[in-house]
């Protein structure tokens, strides 16, 4: 869907983007990951033709990105901007049809959005009437509206209560199911691991990681597994593993262990089943939060 080909971007004397390469594949959910400062909205910016790259390229469905891009794309800004004094139902229809939407065509899905939103008795409000993050609903919707096949959310979820958040994760699946490509920046890593297929990682302006997450996941693995087990004895010595912590509870003893040299889990499994009565043995997989804390301090 998206190929994004050694971008590079300058303001004045300071580099937000240096030769930054990296593909999307179409029908995916991408995290599009970073500290602040990092370059990740000077990007989103450049995906949608605001401004343009200093050297490098981008390549939308095989074409190079051009101006009839632009209805085929959906942008959610972190900086929210709808018109505060406009009734909220004929804004929507004014953002659809800019969208190139007729005017009937933007009333209909329109009022399906609404519906759908629980916005119904708010087509006759102004934006400035509603809570922060009702206003964020309404901005959701009008990002949606035109059914765009590429959607870039930066930030969907700021300003949203639980329940809210819950709300837009389902519709962000459902677009995604219909075949919507999603770009999907935020600082929430806990949304990244349950809806992002794959991530870039930029910090300083450079691309420091990339890929699937659950291939990430595995390259970043530490071979740590918990262990609980009846009984508050410890874990007999092996040189299969080193225990790196043990703490009692209710039912018995719950163990980290690390397995070494290049030993398996069935190795391990197999030297404790004769000692101790297994609850429980589960790999210790890090997290795209943990990953993401250590590439970037690792890059200070």
């Amino acid at each position: 869907m998206l190929e994004v080909k050694d971008i590079v971007k300058e303001y004045a004397k300071h580099r937000a983007l240096d030769g930054v390469s990296f593909s999307i594949s179409k029908g995916s959910i991408f995290g599009l990951l970073g500290p602040n400062g990092a370059g990740k909205t000077s990007l989103i910016r450049i995906i949608n033709q605001i401004t343009g790259p200093d050297e490098g390229q981008i390549f939308f469905d095989g074409e190079l990105l051009n101006e009839s891009h632009i209805s085929r794309i959906g942008y959610l800004p972190e900086e929210r901007g709808l018109y505060k004094k406009m009734m909220i139902g004929e804004q929507m229809i004014y953002l659809a049809q800019l969208k190139g939407l007729s005017k009937s065509q933007a009333l209909e899905r329109s009022k399906t959005w609404f519906e759908r939103m629980e916005m119904e008795t708010w087509w006759n409000k102004k934006i400035e009437d509603l809570s922060k993050g009702m206003q964020q609903k309404v901005q959701f919707v009008a990002t949606v509206i035109h059914e765009p096949e590429l959607i870039i959310l930066d930030e969907p979820f700021s300003g949203f209560d639980p329940v809210n958040v819950d709300i837009i994760k389902k519709e962000i699946l459902n677009l995604n199911k219909k075949g919507a490509t999603i770009i999907f920046s935020t600082h929430r890593m806990e949304s990244v691991e349950e809806l992002c297929d794959s991530i870039v990682l930029i910090n300083k302006s450079k691309k420091i990681l990339d890929g699937r997450v659950s291939e990430i996941k595995n390259s970043y693995r530490t071979h740590t597994f918990r262990v609980g087990y009846e009984g508050q004895q410890p874990l007999p010595a092996s040189p299969l593993f080193n225990v790196l912590s043990s703490t009692a509870t209710e039912s018995g003893t719950r163990a980290t262990i690390e397995v070494l040299n290049g030993a398996s889990i069935n190795q391990v499994l197999s030297h404790l089943i004769t000692q101790i009565e297994i609850q429980e043995l589960v790999e210790i997989m890090p997290s795209i939060h943990d990953i993401f804390v250590k590439q970037v301090t690792a890059n200070h």
